[in-house]
């Protein structure tokens, strides 16, 4: 039984349908990359997922349980964390602040300051920035706030979208660094992003979302060497 298990996902805004009978799983500490181009469908699956976007048909079910239909703040409880594209982060309030809001399910606030530390030990410029305003913040620390903002609800999966955009390229490689650690400490990932080599070189298994449906799936290297996926999305 995979830990996330997308059945026949339909989602849509209006009369768009944006997702069209999707279906993908993954495996506990597994990452797992969805590439495609702009308008493909891919944050509106990750939306989906996590309650956001209301299901249309299908289903998602979540360590065996169906949790379509699920409020998102529910969702989180259950064990599924997301860095939205953008960040999202709150800019009115501090750096901390941002971080307590990720650990809203832990009442234990001992227990949430020791969540808090061990996320910013991924980033630890957070620490010196636990004062400072989150609209103050660079780009780069902003989408650092946000990635450490969902690992302090110590999530079983983590949906990830564009984790990379208009970053410099240093940041970047820091930001990859954090997340091919994740699954080492067990967490499982779903990455949506459009630097598809990069992604693929970190992905077990990936899948190809266009115009709302998976037109195709494989290991990691072998989508990075298949001649379709490098003439649409390598750049080669």
């Amino acid at each position: 039984m995979p830990l996330l298990d997308v059945h026949e996902l339909e989602a849509g805004y209006g009369p768009i349908r944006a997702l069209d009978r999707v279906s993908l799983g993954v495996e506990e500490g597994e990452l797992v990359a969805i590439i495609g181009a702009n308008g493909a469908g891919k944050t509106t699956l990750l939306m989906a997922i996590s309650g956001i976007v209301p299901a249309r048909g299908g289903h998602v079910k979540f360590q065996g349980a169906k949790i379509t239909g699920l409020p998102p703040h529910e969702i989180v409880r259950l064990g599924i964390g997301h860095s939205p594209e953008g960040r999202r982060i709150f800019p009115r309030l501090t750096v901390r602040e941002n971080l307590q809001l990720g650990g809203f399910t832990q009442p234990d606030q001992a227990k949430l300051r020791r969540d808090i530390d061990e996320a910013c030990g991924l980033f630890p410029v957070l620490g010196d920035r636990m004062q400072q305003l989150g609209g103050t913040l660079s780009g780069g620390e902003q989408q650092m706030l946000a990635l450490a903002r969902a690992l302090v609800g110590r999530p079983r999966l983590l949906l990830l979208d564009e984790p990379s955009l208009g970053l410099a390229p240093l940041i970047v490689a820091k930001i990859f660094e954090v997340i091919a650690s994740l699954t080492t400490r067990g967490i499982a990932v779903v990455l949506v992003e459009q630097n598809a080599r990069a992604a693929l070189k970190l992905a077990s298994r990936g899948y190809v979302l266009e115009t709302g449906r998976i037109t195709l799936t494989g290991s990691g290297p072998d989508l990075a060497g298949d001649p379709r996926i490098r003439d649409a999305y390598l750049g080669e």
